[in-house]
């Protein structure tokens, strides 16, 4: 399903908000060309909440979706296309960004990544699209690094070569220097995948047909993988290591996301709160 509601705009201007959102980022893309995805329907069990990972509040008083609509449409404009993926007590992301366009998963408790992305997808209208885990807070200064490949509407992988973490996605290259493995069981990656990643729209279609044939438990990075190998998709790597994006899985992921990010980490029994768009 997909479904609108309200008009409601956001004031980026914010206490603690990065610079990047508080200006106009210089070359920047017409929205209108450009649709966002966040991959919002997961049940986050691994970081032990009852609500949505999304909208965990972060130090500076904002959720994390929050924290992402603030920095995509400060970067991207303030009209850009966003289109939340939304399962697992979906009416609580519904009712905290009303603005936004949804698509529901209704077997969000027993898929992965690869089927909430095609869902998404499968809800954009033609044209290249940015999508990002629902669980990534980030300096908007990584989706500034990534406007030179959105306004050539090439394929990319925002990857941070500055880590290579066992339990995450990792990545090589080829001869090119586009992606050519992406996954967790990597061999040799050399560096981790941060959950911000783009399909061109000569791409789009590929991507979907190889999310289609994706297994319920895959990560949609399966079907980039055998998108890659199979109709040999051209997929960049954009390195954003200079800039700060943490993917809050776990407890100390949180943590981490705060100290980086701005703000004092919170005391580690302290009780989750819902934040609202406001």
């Amino acid at each position: 399903m997909s479904v609108r509601t309200g008009d409601r705009m956001l004031d980026p201007v914010r206490r603690g908000l990065s610079p990047y959102l508080t200006r106009t980022p210089t070359g920047r893309q017409r929205s209108s060309q450009v649709q966002v995805v966040i991959l919002a329907a997961g049940m986050g069990t691994r970081l032990g909440r009852q609500d949505p990972k999304p909208l965990t509040r972060l130090n500076d008083g904002r959720s994390i979706m929050q924290r992402q609509i603030e920095g995509l449409r400060a970067v991207l404009g303030a009209d850009v296309s966003i289109t939340a993926v939304v399962g697992f007590r979906k009416e609580l992301i519904m009712d905290a960004a009303p603005d936004l366009t949804f698509a529901y998963n209704p077997d969000f408790a027993v898929t992965n990544t690869s089927k909430s992305l095609l869902r998404g997808l499968r809800s954009t209208r033609e044209g290249g699209v940015l999508w990002l885990n629902g669980d990534v807070v980030f300096d908007p200064a990584v989706i500034e690094q990534t406007l030179p490949q959105l306004a050539a509407d090439q394929s990319f992988v925002c990857v941070d070569t500055s880590t290579v973490a066992e339990e995450e996605v990792k990545y090589t290259l080829d001869d090119d220097g586009c992606i050519r493995e992406l996954s967790k069981t990597v061999v040799g990656g050399l560096g981790e995948a941060v959950g911000i990643n783009y399909i061109s729209s000569t791409d789009k279609a590929a991507l979907i047909e190889h999310l289609e044939i994706c297994s319920h438990e895959d990560y949609f990075e399966r079907g980039i993988e055998t998108a890659i190998t199979e109709r040999g998709m051209r997929v960049r790597p954009v390195d954003i290591s200079q800039f700060d994006a943490v993917e809050v899985d776990f407890e100390d992921d949180l943590v981490r996301a705060n100290t980086l990010l701005g703000g004092t980490a919170p005391a580690v029994d302290e009780p989750n709160i819902v934040a609202e768009l406001s």
